[in-house]
């Protein structure tokens, strides 16, 4: 692993800690029940990707939450910058993940394809 791809772990592992501590200490109680699972920055580290547990929020609850966090972002990007004494923070963008509900998914497809097998047998 090189240098720059250390540094930019480094920043995604210290950035996935400051953020939910940030989202903490806004005034929108419903934020707080948000979890952060994963960030990425870019390779530059001008741009990062926050990655937010579902749950089971349904569309509407997640777009006001991404909403909300559209808002929030310079505060939670200042956070962040004044806690670490970073120049600048990478700009932050959020999303859901909706990666373990897709691999819940398909094993449950696998689970069902086996059991038909062994109807059949």
């Amino acid at each position: 692993m090189t240098p720059a791809e250390i540094k930019l772990k480094r920043t995604d592992a210290i950035l996935q800690e400051l953020i939910p501590e940030a989202i903490s200490q806004l005034g929108d109680a419903r934020l707080h029940e948000l979890d952060v699972i994963e960030v990425r920055c870019a390779k530059g580290r001008s741009d990062a990707k926050v990655y937010l547990d579902p749950h089971d929020y349904s569309e509407a609850e997640r777009n006001a939450f991404l909403k909300q966090l559209r808002k929030a972002r310079p505060v939670i990007e200042d956070y962040c910058m004044k806690d670490q004494g970073w120049y600048r923070c990478p700009k932050l963008a959020f999303v859901f993940d909706d990666q373990l509900q897709k691999t819940q998914q398909i094993e449950a497809l696998f689970k069902q394809i086996e059991g038909d097998k062994h109807d059949e047998s």
